[in-house]
């Protein structure tokens, strides 16, 4: 009989996934309304957050990924997609 093989993802991927579930994790308690979060929500609409509570995020993303985030690069930061990828383009440059 042959042997399965586990399917493991990219370290890539396996990196977007855990970005992001660490995102979906942090910003729950700032869910607000019917609509899940998604990769494609827009932070400052589609949740009950201000400027402050986006930079601890973004600071608590910087300590649990051994990342520097730019102030440039967090300034364009729109959905919660585009701060996943800020965090894995930042890693990646290390």
């Amino acid at each position: 009989m042959q042997a399965v093989q586990e399917l493991v993802a990219p370290p890539a991927l396996s990196l977007q996934f855990d970005v992001m579930r660490e995102i979906f994790t942090l910003l729950a308690p700032y869910h607000a309304g019917g609509k899940p979060i998604t990769p494609q929500t827009v932070i400052s609409k589609g949740l009950t957050v201000d400027s402050l509570t986006i930079m601890d995020v973004i600071m608590e993303l910087e300590d649990r990924f051994d990342v520097t985030i730019p102030i440039n690069v967090a300034a364009d930061i729109v959905t919660i997609d585009h701060l996943a990828q800020a965090v894995v383009s930042q890693r990646a440059r290390r």
